[in-house]
């Protein structure tokens, strides 16, 4: 075949435009944080990138707060796949007013649930237990693990998020003065090993806990009401102020869930950025996902391959078709 000499210029210039477009996706880094929706979440879009853009991403250890706080003071790690953004909000408000971060799309499109739970079984016997004050009158019942004259309720995990708010509804309804003490688990999955253990034995619980999460999926629990609606300004201003002093009496507001990056990562990589602008899973999504790993034991890795091969027709939503067809064929 001869080419004729006018062809070779534009024949030039799309070889070019097909290299600079491979390559042009750098390398970043992605938080894996330690709990498993966002484990899970960080590993799909380290695949999904990798293999259908031929981006470099790396994943690095996170946790919610640290994570947030290093984004902002280091621009270290470039995103952070799911962050529950109502506790840290004020400072990655700044972060975004001072163009060192950028909200980038919703995790879980519905946004997450917390709450002070107990277990349904109990609202069924004790209707009143619905109610802060039904769980204040009925305290003995809430055995604590390591006392005879302490009532049991189990806080969130150290350095995560909740343990700011979760202590401060716990001092501002002055569940102490009713005989409570706040139980720190340890780990997430020592506070779910506390519901699930209840439930077995079928005794009361009382504690924090937060949805999407397979033990909502398994057990049936029941959001205990305050009495006081949920006041935004005072969770915002208060509840999540490790400093805020005079903490009063809100529900939790529903809770974004968001993907956050920093601002040089959006500016240096928009095609990354547009991705997890689309990318975002429903709770129900989730749920499932999440009660899959739990039963048969799968870490973030193994339920994103298992997501991945399962569940095509919601993550082709997020992507081209020709980036769809280079993630199949890399599984």
């Amino acid at each position: 075949m001869k080419i004729m000499p006018s062809v070779l210029p534009v024949m030039l210039l799309s070889a070019i435009s097909a290299n600079v477009s491979a390559a042009n996706c750098g390398s970043f880094t992605i938080a894996d944080m330690n709990w498993n929706s966002a484990s899970l979440i960080a590993h799909v879009d380290q695949f999904i990138l990798n293999n259908g853009y031929q981006c470099d991403a790396e994943l690095i250890s996170g946790d919610s707060v640290p994570t947030g706080v290093s984004m902002i003071e280091k621009g270290k790690p470039d995103v952070a796949p799911e962050l529950w953004t109502n506790g840290i909000k004020e400072a990655l408000d700044k972060g975004v007013a001072e163009k060192r971060l950028r909200y980038a799309g919703n995790s879980l499109i519905d946004g997450g649930e917390e709450g002070f739970w107990v277990p349904a079984y109990l609202v069924k016997k004790y209707p009143e237990m619905a109610t802060i004050e039904g769980v204040i009158k009925h305290a003995d019942l809430f055995v604590h693990p390591e006392s005879d004259t302490k009532h049991a309720f189990y806080g969130c995990p150290a350095g995560w998020t909740c343990q700011i708010t979760a202590e401060h509804l716990f001092n501002a309804l002055k569940l102490d003065e009713s005989g409570f003490e706040l139980i720190d688990p340890g780990s997430g999955a020592g506070l779910a090993g506390t519901i699930s253990k209840a439930h077995d034995r079928n005794q009361a619980w009382f504690g924090y806990y937060w949805s999407p999460t397979p033990v909502l999926g398994k057990y049936n629990m029941v959001k205990v009401d305050f009495g006081s609606g949920a006041d935004v300004e005072e969770y915002r201003n208060c509840t999540t102020q490790p400093d805020c002093v005079s903490p009063k009496v809100t529900m939790y507001p529903p809770s974004p869930v968001q993907t956050v990056t920093t601002e040089s990562f959006a500016q240096r990589e928009p095609q990354a950025f547009e991705y997890f602008a689309k990318r975002g899973f429903t709770n129900q999504q989730m749920s499932t996902l999440l009660a899959w790993m739990e039963d048969n034991q799968a870490d973030g890795e193994a339920a994103m391959y298992h997501f991945l091969e399962q569940y095509p027709k919601t993550w082709k939503a997020w992507v081209s078709s020709d980036v769809a067809a280079k993630v199949e064929k890399a599984l």
